[in-house]
């Protein structure tokens, strides 16, 4: 994001602000929706953040990139929402009303098939635990470096490669068990 575009979004240029959000909505939602694994849920991160950010845009200063900034917002207020136990034990990803799948196949089978992929990735993604998930949301559905992980979640790189390792140990546990 360029600093110009910051600057004129913290004197108030909507049209600015619009431009921040366009840019880092979709990413925001990928990351919420794998860490609260429902879609309305997802929605309401992406609200609530862009509500936070904009208010707080006088408060960036510059240490860690923007994206680094947004990211750590978006996976506090995820984690917040589960744990305060707003989600149903049981995830439930649904593809909002009337949305088009981006990869252009419009068949029964092929949407179905999609359908029951982004469950099953829900439904492990239940298994591990909120830290784990987070990891896995920015390293996987952001593809951040180790380091931006690290800088997003304020955490120690070496604690961001434990837990993406014991994340992928409790996903390919499951994998074997599924067998």
């Amino acid at each position: 994001m360029e600093r110009e575009t910051i600057e004129k979004a913290r004197a108030g240029d909507m049209g600015a602000f619009e431009a921040i959000y366009r840019e880092h909505a979709g990413m925001v939602f990928g990351v919420a929706l794998r860490i609260v694994g429902r879609v309305e849920d997802a929605e309401e991160v992406v609200q609530d953040v862009f509500v936070s950010v904009h208010r707080s845009l006088g408060h960036f200063q510059g240490k860690s990139s923007f994206k680094t900034w947004v990211y750590r917002i978006a996976v506090n207020m995820s984690l917040n929402i589960l744990r305060r136990g707003r989600l149903a034990r049981q995830s439930e990803l649904r593809m909002p009303e009337g949305a088009e799948f981006e990869d252009g196949r419009n068949t029964f089978e092929d949407r179905l098939a999609v359908e029951e992929r982004e469950v099953r990735v829900s439904e492990l993604l239940e298994l591990l635990s909120p830290d784990q998930r987070a990891c896995m949301a920015l390293r996987v559905s952001a593809g951040l470096s180790y380091e931006e992980i690290a800088q997003t979640l304020n955490v120690n790189i070496n604690t961001v490669r434990t837990r993406l390792r014991r994340a992928r140990e409790v996903l390919l546990k499951a994998r074997a068990q599924r067998r």
